[in-house]
């Protein structure tokens, strides 16, 4: 057995087993709980079980025989060339993709990420594997990643930091010829910043994890150590330390970019970085080497609002920038204007997005909406034209299918659009045998997903009291009521207590004894966010109403596996946000691989997914000046469409007990948005229309 253990260490070494169910069948074999206890992290299951536990599986053959499959499994898919990019983008093979990003959402063991962004990245990376797009994920290994959320009595938000443990995580450094962990120096103003380098298996990419020294000048470099944790001086450090310290990872390990990938404006400072590098080793000017690193780079903007995108005061920007202005040979007033919308303003912030702007050669909003909204917002850049010519074009987000798809819906999917659905899952044409899936089965699925959902909520609230000493009963939840999930950062704008503006209608319509709903909330505000913080407090209160004690219920401490279990569980996936201030959103994408419906307002990915017929829409899409009066419209729409559409449609049973009107919009859904809303097709749309141009091989053959 101390063969299975190694076998088990290796395959747990590549994270490729977060979207392949292979090792979870191994592990719950083994041992059940420890495997929820250490919540689905194969590393630390492996750490903590005993030589014991693993001797008594000495008889088990078929634990063995499966560790075997998976091996050759990972073996086979990490070695094979028989994937999309060998047809489609070969010549990417020698020009690789370097995709910087604050934070990636891997897995919800390696805690390096916060919310959407971060999902976004890790799904692309799992999406880069998956085609064989040579891709390499650049970030910093933060000791500290995003809070566990604790809610008390009062349902006060307590953020609670803990200490990464590298030995317990999928990450290893990444040595010298010499033994040593590999490192880069980052100059900053009149220090220097020392990176370990470390890197994560995705599959068939690698995720470059720095993982910043302490200095010994100057200990209060520490703060960088958090995830989004400090001040305007931690961001700019740890922005410098991702974009210079993650370019020159990349190039210590031999690797030359053909692409760099910004995902958002945090990562720009790689641009100056890539810039700097090239001018010493060709002699050429700032001018003519800027032109070429921008004809290379890639730009994704997320953020709607102009308060989401980084300024730096003019003197901390050149405070910090001075080692990098001095290798550029920029005057003050040339590197300010990099950051300036204008220039000529020495009043003027300096700004990442603006940098990453005018650095790169290809930009991008994330959703058909967003990027009306972006073109609008930065058309002060490109004063001469129209606010319809800015070049920001758009490719919506999708969701990494296998990251987030429940294993019974996996299997019927394998039944009715074919063993290789997998590989067509971009396929309009593929989709359409959902026609054929019987509604029965599907019913079926849905009540055990949600029976699972249910203990598993029960589970969460019960650990939760006893930490309390708090004696309230659990709330009653049924698998024969409507349920509704809310889950997602709890900022003002994604207005998550929305439904209760008219308290009493909703109450009404909650507990209703003919057609009640149960609702379940979960989500984290930002740690200097104090009216999020309101938002989970007012959701608290509700939830300890007597009234609706059994319909409303607030989850604590959001993270993936959370996510998973109330998007697999849930009928209906509830959003929000207030026109247009939601870029995109992806969670209800992954709602719509596992039978649930979405019911948004027409913002982000819904604006241009919705048709009527493929879930539910609320609001009239208009933009109100007043943001009170447009709540107030779109609170009363959302009571309307729940009491009209929503539940007529969901509690209109068959002879068999069945929505059938209800499953017919599931499958219907299924049919019209899965083949648009993965991450294939996200990445697929950038290869085709941002890698190949900017890597400069649009001749390499290109097939359909």
């Amino acid at each position: 057995m101390t063969d299975l253990r190694d076998r088990l260490l290796r395959l747990s070494r590549n994270l490729w087993w977060s979207w392949n169910d292979d090792l979870n069948g191994i592990f719950r074999a083994i041992d059940r709980e420890l495997w929820r206890d250490v919540n689905h992290n194969p590393v630390e299951f492996l750490n903590r079980i005993s030589d014991e536990s693993f001797a008594s599986k000495d008889s088990d053959a078929s634990i063995l025989a499966q560790t075997i499959r998976a091996e050759k499994h990972l073996d086979d898919y990490v070695r094979s060339q028989r994937h999309w990019t060998s047809w489609n983008a070969p010549a990417l093979t020698s020009c690789p993709v370097a995709y910087f990003s604050f934070e990636f959402c891997i897995h919800e063991s390696l805690p390096i990420y916060s919310g959407g962004l971060g999902v976004l990245a890790g799904d692309h990376l799992k999406a880069c594997s998956d085609l064989g797009v040579p891709a390499y994920g650049v970030t910093l290994l933060y000791r500290e990643g995003y809070f566990n959320q604790q809610l008390d009595q009062d349902g006060q938000q307590l953020e609670l930091y803990k200490a990464l443990d590298v030995n317990s995580v999928p990450v290893e450094p990444v040595l010298g010829d010499d033994g040593a962990v590999l490192t880069v120096e980052v100059p900053v103003a009149s220090s220097t910043l020392i990176a370990e380098i470390w890197r994560a298996h995705v599959g068939r990419c690698e995720l470059i994890l720095l993982n910043l020294r302490e200095p010994e000048d100057n200990p209060s470099m520490a703060r960088a150590f958090r995830l989004y944790g400090g001040d305007k001086d931690t961001r700019m450090l740890q922005e410098l330390a991702l974009g210079v310290g993650g370019y020159r990872a990349l190039r210590k390990l031999g690797v030359r970019p053909g692409v760099l990938h910004l995902n958002e404006g945090h990562c720009a400072f790689a641009t100056l970085e890539a810039i700097a590098e090239r001018m010493e080793r060709t002699g050429m000017p700032f001018d003519e080497v800027a032109d070429e690193v921008a004809e290379s780079t890639v730009f994704t903007t997320h953020t709607p609002v102009a308060a989401g995108h980084d300024f730096f005061d003019p003197a901390q920007a050149l405070h910090y920038l001075k080692p990098l202005q001095q290798r550029l040979g920029l005057s003050d007033h040339e590197l300010l204007g990099l950051g300036r919308v204008n220039p000529q303003n020495p009043n003027e912030e300096f700004c990442m997005t603006v940098l990453a702007l005018k650095l790169s050669r290809r930009a991008n909003a994330v959703s058909s909406l967003h990027g009306v909204v972006s073109r609008r917002m930065w058309q002060g850049l490109w004063p001469d034209r129209r606010t319809s010519e800015v070049p920001i074009g758009h490719i919506t987000n999708g969701a990494h299918v296998d990251t987030w798809l429940a294993n019974e819906f996996a299997q019927l999917y394998a039944d009715c659009l074919g063993s290789d659905w997998r590989d067509h899952v971009c396929d309009p044409l593929r989709w359409r045998r959902i026609e054929n899936l019987d509604e029965f089965q599907l019913w079926n699925i849905k009540v055990i997903l949600k029976q699972r959902l249910l203990e598993f909520v029960r589970h969460r609230l019960r650990t939760q009291r006893q930490r309390l000493n708090d004696p309230t009963p659990l709330p009653k939840l049924r698998t024969d009521v409507l349920t509704i999930g809310f889950a997602r950062r709890f900022a003002s704008y994604k207005r998550a207590t929305l439904l209760f503006h008219d308290y009493e209608r909703v109450k009404r319509l909650l507990t209703d004894p003919e057609r009640p709903i149960q609702i379940l909330f979960a989500g984290k505000a930002h740690p200097a966010d104090e009216p999020g913080k309101g938002l989970i407090r007012q959701l608290h209160e509700l939830s300890q109403d007597p009234v609706l004690r059994d319909h409303v219920v607030l989850l604590e401490d959001h993270e993936k596996n959370l996510s998973r279990h109330l998007l697999e569980g849930c009928d209906l996936w509830l959003n929000s946000p207030r026109r247009p201030l939601e870029a995109c959103g992806t969670s209800g994408m992954k709602a719509v691989f596992n039978g649930t419906l979405n019911c948004s307002t027409l913002d982000g990915w819904w604006d241009e997914a919705y048709d009527t017929r493929n879930g539910f829409a609320f609001g009239d899409g208009m933009v109100y000046a007043d943001p009170a009066r447009q709540d107030e419209q779109d609170a009363q729409a959302l009571l309307e469409v729940l009491s009209t559409r929503v539940l007529p449609l969901f509690y209109q049973r068959d002879g068999q007990h069945i929505p059938m009107d209800w499953l017919r919009m599931v499958k219907h859904a299924l049919k019209t948005l899965a083949w648009r809303y993965n991450a294939d097709r996200m990445v697929m749309d950038y290869t085709r229309h941002m890698y190949l141009p900017a890597s400069r091989t649009q001749t390499a053959r290109v097939l359909v």
